[in-house]
């Protein structure tokens, strides 16, 4: 049994988010490679997987090109055990993604030099800033003609709100791409087009004024490095880490993911500046990771893995203390122990059993349907961590069955995909009516694929024009009757039981607030735990 401070010393839990394209996946793969756990990477390109991308494993995300279930995995670098989440880059998933930032310590963000920052990272980045996560930037695409990169710093900062560093500078871009100069340890990388191995070619350089960088990239482009670098020292503050530790500072490194260029920079950097796992919010106190006691929470829950056999996982991130297994720990919402024969970490598709886990790590647990995303596990003491919302939906459609001898496998599948958060599932009591909520249109291909190709049952969606979801509350019992009895058909439940107002529009939802002071209306479903 190791010593719970080393062993949260050693943790590094972060995820990697970025917009589609930009090159995320990739750059998962290529951190994999670094820490030895695959051999050689299979290219993502134009969309279509040639060799299978290690963590995109759902058949849907192999045909489509993109991530859409986040993926958990844990590799060793240099002494370290990182527990590396990769997202879904598709903004009909960012709700997934959001989740995701709950469980994390530290993020990691993707943007392509050619098009530098887009909407969708804007929105990832108003996440990280709000729970102060700290963020590394990784510039990518530097071998295709991309921005001016001092252009590139200032768009960031404009648009993500936050203040850079860069901690590397390429030498050229596109066609003329020679390498990148490490300012954090002064070291040169050589650019080296190779998309499968890790490249070696490294020349230490005291001295970027010595006349042997002229040799190496060409006298024009080591001239242009030295005005570069000159320049950035003018205008950059001294490197510092607490800034960033705050979220207020983001190191900018610059590279090619699918070159695998570029890379062992950030990573060494990130393996020296990245925090270790953090203390969580929960809604009596803050639980630190150096407590004794075990505690944990479900951000995910992922059906069929493992296509052969029907299995549920949930993603348990260890917040404090030591997770063990065959040991029984207290579900605080059933209000019930449970244990854990065998809880297991990831690499991708390769699950393997593990006897402990320490703060800052992720670990599966096999499933019967008794967890639902937030829930919290401790060793008996009630507590609920924060933090972990359902928003309201921004497209709804009814399921229809189109096979009534398959009704049973539908309603277990529809059951099971809206517990994993792939959807929201909210059920209308007269004649037993299923609406999906969710934030974009690819999530219904995904449900009806899933429906049909993991449960046997068919189905077809039919678009209803709902403004919002409201969950509704109040003290005044016969208040809400009156306003269910009235809304009738615009009242559903969610999976929990609670009453939900689906309002037709803008103008009759400020209509109803006005017309009932006693009702609450909230648009998150964690009205008792609402601070983000």
């Amino acid at each position: 049994m190791g010593n719970i401070q080393e062993e949260i010393a050693k943790r590094r839990t972060f995820a990697i988010i970025s917009h589609p394209d930009a090159g995320k996946t990739t750059l998962t793969e290529k951190f994999l490679l670094f820490g030895g756990a695959i051999q050689t990477a299979g290219a993502v390109k134009n969309n279509k997987i040639t060799k299978t991308a290690t963590s995109d494993f759902m058949e849907i995300e192999r045909q489509r090109g993109i991530s859409v279930a986040t993926s958990v995995m844990a590799f060793n670098y240099r002494g370290r055990l990182i527990n590396l989440l990769d997202t879904p880059g598709h903004r009909d998933f960012a709700e997934d993604t959001y989740r995701t930032l709950t469980a994390v310590d530290s993020v990691i963000l993707v943007i392509d030099c050619v098009k530098g920052v887009e909407a969708q990272t804007e929105r990832l980045m108003e996440v990280c800033r709000m729970r102060k996560t700290p963020v590394i930037i990784f510039i990518n695409k530097m071998d295709l003609e991309g921005q001016d990169p001092f252009d590139l710093l200032d768009e960031l900062e404009v648009k993500l709100k936050i203040n850079v560093r860069p901690l590397s500078w390429p030498i050229s871009g596109g066609q003329s791409f020679k390498g990148v100069y490490n300012l954090y340890d002064s070291e040169l990388r050589l650019f080296n087009p190779d998309k499968t191995k890790i490249s070696k070619e490294v020349v230490s350089i005291e001295d970027i004024q010595d006349a042997s960088l002229d040799d190496l990239v060409t006298e024009q482009h080591a001239n242009q490095l030295r005005e570069d670098v000159e320049l950035i020292n003018g205008v950059y503050e001294t490197w510092d880490s607490q800034p960033y530790l705050d979220g207020d500072l983001a190191p900018v490194f610059f590279g090619s993911a699918v070159n695998n260029f570029g890379i062992q920079e950030m990573l060494d950097t990130f393996i020296d500046i990245a925090p270790d796992p953090r203390s969580r919010p929960a809604d009596v106190r803050d639980v630190h990771p150096e407590e004794e006691a075990f505690s944990g929470f479900i951000f995910k829950i992922h059906a069929n893995i493992d296509p052969r056999h029907r299995d549920r996982i949930a993603f348990l991130r260890v917040c404090s203390g030591q997770f063990q297994r065959n040991t029984f720990y207290y579900h605080t919402r059933l209000t019930k122990k449970l244990k854990f024969s065998n809880p297991a970490t990831f690499l991708a598709q390769d699950k393997s059993i593990v006897e402990e886990a320490w703060p800052g790590d992720v670990v599966g647990l096999y499933d019967t349907g008794n967890f639902k995303i937030g829930d919290t596990l401790t060793e008996g003491e009630i507590i609920q961590f924060r933090g972990i919302p359902s928003f309201s939906p921004e497209i709804f459609k009814e399921l229809v069955n189109l096979d009534p001898m398959k009704s049973k496998q539908l309603e277990k599948g529809i059951k099971q995909l809206t517990d994993e958060g792939v959807a929201q599932l909210f059920i209308r009591e007269l004649g037993n009516r299923k609406i999906v909520g969710t934030v974009g249109e690819l999530q219904f291909e995904v449900i009806q694929y899933r429906l049909e190709h993991e449960y046997g049952a068919k189905c077809e969606f039919q678009p209803k024009r709902y403004f919002k979801a409201c969950w509704i509350l109040s003290d005044n019992e016969s208040k809400l009757d009156e306003f269910k009895r009235i809304k009738g058909i615009d009242m559903v439940l969610d999976k929990d039981k609670n009453d939900v107002f689906l309002a037709p529009s803008k103008f009759l939802l400020d209509m109803e607030i006005a017309n009932f002071p006693e009702l609450e209306f909230h648009f998150t479903s964690e009205f008792k735990t609402a601070q983000v």
